[in-house]
């Protein structure tokens, strides 16, 4: 098994939604983080002055696969949700020794 941390733009969210329902992936922590990579941040204008914003506001959805379908996923939701411009986001991808079913003490793969 492997866990996905997705890190993108909040109105790329539904999209992801849909490639995660297309795979049949099911479960899913959705929280939202702010956070700067290699964009940053950016620089606006609040009544007439500049303002720094090194912090972007990012949504961080979370999922655990079975490893048979960590590639298509990859691939899915790098098509998916790609503009094309600094600050897409990133997939990190980890090892998970293990799953447990609270209610039905299921481990492993069934219990996702």
């Amino acid at each position: 098994m492997k866990k996905l941390e997705i890190i993108l733009r909040p109105e790329k969210l539904e999209d992801l939604k849909q490639i995660l329902n297309e795979l049949n992936v099911k479960g899913m922590s959705v929280t939202t983080v702010l956070g700067c990579g290699n964009q940053k941040g950016v620089t606006e204008r609040y009544r007439g002055t500049v303002v720094n914003v090194n912090l972007i506001h990012k949504v961080k959805v979370e999922v655990v696969v079975v490893d048979e379908i960590v590639d298509t996923l990859v691939t899915k939701v790098r098509e998916g949700v790609s503009t094309g411009h600094i600050g897409d986001g990133k997939i990190f991808i980890y090892n998970v020794e293990n799953a447990i079913r609270i209610r039905t003490g299921e481990t492993g793969d069934s219990a996702i």
